[in-house]
């Protein structure tokens, strides 16, 4: 077969597995909205089954073959082509693929949809030991995965590679040490600064009905497609995207708290709109996928945050809030508002969490995962390992385990190694925020006007269309002009708080 035949047909497979892939993202999708909790067990079988089709298909020779005939061919000696991108990524997927057992493969994805519903009803029962033996089963999965596929590090790298590739532990814990250096001092000063929002006013009623109304206007104004996707309820909100006009976002109500569906709808739009800003032509491939975790959740929290908190974006969208809300808001100043929505204290829930406390929660989860892939903490001890590191960065001690080590849903799909991807996005946000002024100029009288086509435009231009062209590091520094650094989210969260709190 010649170079030519052995690309198309390598195309041909990965697509299919792709396709594949996005039947289980459907079945996903509905396990965490509709279906009923007594379906569980049959879901796993069903989650378990397409796991091992799609790993058959992953790592058959056949694909091993063709990217051998493939790999040093004219199309491929361009690294930014598309066929050097698809083929440098379909090498990566396969030679971690193939270090995979079947067997471990299944395995995960039964017992990672079986916990879903038993950590959901842990949560809401504040029972940890209930969770506790679904957590001691995946936390032997993955370090059994992490062995499997290998590490020159710690064993954490393995996974973290998953999300994030070409990261490592040590590199992120660089990182995040800068970044906990010069934010605490941040923090200690607002602390200290004598003034407090008015948070009281996101806690009147806001009746559920009308929160989706709201919600679902400012993802469509912001750049989300409602033929191309929808909106539903869940316990933790996430982002599907199943595929070609089809990405579906959730949230969850709170009638007395504005924050929790408003803010988590904006978050998951930002996921959407990148979904959909993938390019279609080249769905199924590298070239048409997303170039990693951190980079999608830089979209999520650049809608979320630099957007969605900054006062240009409520000049435009406040007075609606008010007429959607006359009881709550009928009689609060635009000032208080944007001051409540962005205050700053130490907080349980990490979804909840102030942009300037956020990462906090995020560093927290980082280092316990490490802790427990090494196997220096056992899973029954993670509520009393958690609290103790939670009072040492937040001085607070979390009164039960919802609010402490049963909030996330993470650990029971399986996502160790996902957390700090969140924080890397919080970066990667700021400095793309930073990128996006200086080539657009006065972005925020755009919001005030509600027009936000621009900024999307250029997303999709330099970061969405691009798919997995670039690593992300790399990516970065086409977009923004230099390696990625703290300094543009410390600039922007003290610009922020400055006149807020006088700090």
């Amino acid at each position: 077969m010649d170079s030519h035949h052995a690309y198309a047909e390598l195309l041909r497979l990965v697509r299919d597995a792709g396709i594949l892939g996005s039947c289980a993202s459907v079945l996903g999708w509905d396990e965490r909205t509709y279906m009923p909790r007594g379906g569980s067990a049959h879901r796993g079988e069903q989650m378990a089954l397409l796991a091992r089709l799609t790993h058959e298909m992953t790592t058959a020779p056949v694909i091993g073959e063709l990217l051998a005939t493939v790999e040093t061919t004219d199309p491929t000696r361009d690294p930014a082509s598309d066929a050097a991108v698809n083929v440098r990524e379909i090498r990566r997927a396969y030679d971690r693929a193939v270090k995979l057992p079947r067997r471990l493969v299944e395995e995960l994805a039964r017992v990672t949809t079986r916990a879903q519903p038993v950590w959901q009803e842990a949560r809401q029962n504040n029972d940890f030991e209930a969770f506790r033996p679904s957590l001691e089963k995946i936390v032997e999965l993955k370090r059994e995965e992490a062995q499997a596929v290998g590490y020159k590090g710690a064993p954490y790298d393995a996974l973290l590679d998953e999300y994030e590739p070409g990261a490592d532990t040590a590199e992120i814990t660089r990182v995040f040490a800068a970044l906990r250096q010069d934010l605490a001092p941040l923090v200690k000063a607002i602390a200290c600064s004598g003034r407090t929002a008015p948070r009281e006013i996101l806690a009147r009623e806001y009746p559920v009905d009308r929160q989706q109304a709201f919600g679902r206007a400012a993802a469509s104004a912001i750049g989300f497609d409602f033929e191309a996707g929808r909106l539903d309820a869940t316990t933790h909100p996430f982002c599907s995207g199943i595929g070609p006009g089809d990405c579906r976002i959730t949230t969850r109500y709170n009638p007395r708290f504005f924050n929790e569906s408003f803010f988590g709808i904006l978050h998951e739009t930002g996921h959407g709109i990148y979904e959909q800003g993938l390019p279609v032509k080249h769905y199924g491939s590298p070239r048409g996928g997303h170039a990693s975790l951190g980079i999608h959740e830089s979209q999520s929290r650049l809608w979320e945050n630099q957007v969605g908190r900054g006062r240009p974006f409520w000049d435009h969208f406040f007075p609606k809030a008010r007429e959607m809300f006359p009881e709550a808001l009928g009689d609060v100043k635009p000032d208080d508002f944007y001051f409540a929505i962005n205050d700053v204290r130490p907080s349980f829930i990490r979804v909840e969490a102030d942009e300037a406390t956020y990462n906090m929660h995020i560093i927290l989860r980082f280092e316990l995962e490490q802790a427990l892939v090494s196997g220096d903490l056992k899973p029954a001890d993670v509520p009393a390992a958690w609290n103790e590191k939670f009072r040492q960065s937040f001085g607070l001690t979390p009164p039960t385990h919802r609010e402490g080590c049963l909030q996330d849903i993470h650990w029971s799909f399986g996502g160790i190694g996902y957390f700090p991807t969140y924080t890397l996005g919080n970066l990667y946000a700021a400095q793309f925020m930073e990128a996006a002024r200086r080539d657009l100029g006065d972005v925020d009288a755009d919001f005030r006007r509600g027009e936000f086509g621009r900024l999307k435009s250029w997303l999709n231009e330099k970061i969405h269309g691009e798919g997995q062209r670039w690593r992300a590091g790399v990516l970065c520094e086409k977009v923004t002009g230099r390696p990625l650094s703290h300094k543009p989210l410390l600039d922007y969260l003290r610009g922020k708080y400055a006149p807020l709190y006088g700090v």
